[in-house]
């Protein structure tokens, strides 16, 4: 195990935890090429995404929550399925990573599940459109 220090300690989560989705019985069906969905080009950006978020790189820029509630428009995301997204999350960072950034990127994933539920249930209560 390692400490989090540049891009591609972030390729390596980021790659291992779409692995693992792939396979998961709970959440693969957000990601399938039947809905449009394309690892080829969400990785990029999820390294951008955790690049920006933890190394204070300015690669990210975009409204994940938006993209979280139209997906929610076509295919119902529930609490169940963050808690799971980030349990796949914590695990594998619990795999190959400790230190200070290995904890904040937990943190930061169990936030943005708290973030997401809410504002998802959010848009479902007042018709919001995105």
């Amino acid at each position: 195990m390692k400490l989090i220090e540049d891009r591609s300690d972030i390729e390596v989560f980021v790659n291992e935890f779409y692995e693992r989705v792939k396979y998961d019985s709970v959440i693969q069906h957000f990601f399938t090429k039947e809905r449009g969905f394309s690892f080829e080009q969400h990785i990029p950006i999820m390294c951008d995404f955790w690049e920006t978020i933890l190394l204070h790189v300015p690669r990210y820029s975009g409204s994940p929550v938006g993209k979280h509630i139209v997906i929610d428009k076509e295919l119902r995301m529930n609490p169940e399925h963050f808690e799971r997204w980030v349990s796949i999350f914590n695990s594998v960072i619990d795999e190959f990573f400790v230190g200070d950034l290995a904890t904040e990127a937990k943190k930061r994933a169990d936030l943005m599940r708290h973030l997401m539920v809410h504002k998802i249930e959010y848009a479902r209560s007042n018709n919001l459109i995105f």
